[in-house]
């Protein structure tokens, strides 16, 4: 139990403040035990000599509680710390107007372990462009009605409807409009990892294909990193880097015109 590291420090004084507990209720859990004495508190439990008094019965019926007080608080301060990073993503892109970024994409699965690389472009409202380094032309775009995808030489270019959208690409759209993380992420936890933060749930309306999404933040709130893992075991992340905020852009940037002779379907982008 936590309760275990209480120990002296000088004189009949112990270090319970440093446990982020008042000493009354440490002294009161130890009611009736032999160690509690040798703490330096005048316990509230009578001895078996001593006749029970109204103070001694009110500290064994107030003890349960003061227990279960010192129990249930201990983790709050974690738990705001938790909240204010998650509202602090959140306004570091709610303040944003567009981003561009050079990222590294990472997939393995289904037998294939690839990477690829290229340059990210996102603009308010709904706007985003991964533009491939290899093959040039190699594009995936969201232009805030539907998502496109094309490699150069397919004879079909991939359009889907940006509501129907279910790419593993499309839970950064919440950096593209209001963001609220706790509304995006089911079961959300945030923890400690290397020298900043990881935040991880489940993508909403993505259960069927999503088993986790983690994303890598910096105390300042920007993410550096975003790793989805599949319900088929197949992983997929990318690394964000050279990030540039509130770029000039134009809607035209976000354009794509399928080149002559390929034909449009309707349907999921490839892995």
């Amino acid at each position: 139990m936590m309760i275990a590291a209480f120990e002296k420090e000088g004189p009949g004084r112990p270090k319970a403040k440093a446990l982020g507990y008042q000493p009354l209720v440490i002294a009161l859990f130890f009611a009736g035990r032999p160690k509690a004495k040798a703490l330096g508190y005048q316990l509230c439990a009578p001895s078996q000599k001593e006749k029970p008094t109204f103070f001694s019965a009110a500290c064994k019926a107030v003890l349960p509680v003061l227990i279960c007080v010192s129990i249930c608080c201990a983790p709050c301060l974690p738990a705001q710390e938790n909240d204010a990073l998650v509202r602090k993503v959140d306004d570091h892109y709610n303040h944003l107007s567009s981003l561009r970024a050079h990222y590294t994409e990472h997939y393995s699965g289904m037998g294939m372990d690839r990477t690829e690389e290229g340059t990210l472009l996102l603009k308010k409202p709904g706007r985003m462009r991964w533009s491939y380094a290899a093959p040039v032309g190699k594009v995936f775009v969201l232009d805030g009605k539907f998502a496109w995808f094309y490699t150069p030489g397919d004879a079909q270019a991939t359009r889907v409807p940006a509501k129907q959208l279910d790419d593993l690409r499309s839970p950064l759209r919440f950096l593209l409009g209001h963001t609220q993380l706790r509304k995006e992420l089911e079961s959300l936890t945030v923890a400690p990892d290397g020298s900043g933060y990881r935040i991880s749930g489940l993508p909403k309306g993505m259960e069927q294909r999503v088993k986790l999404l983690s994303l890598w933040v910096t105390a300042a709130g920007a993410i550096e990193r975003m790793r989805l893992e599949e319900v088929d075991g197949a992983v997929t992340e990318f690394v964000f880097s050279d990030l540039k905020e509130n770029v000039p852009v134009k809607d035209s940037d976000f354009g794509f015109v399928p080149p002559a002779g390929v034909t449009v379907v309707q349907g999921l982008p490839p892995i």
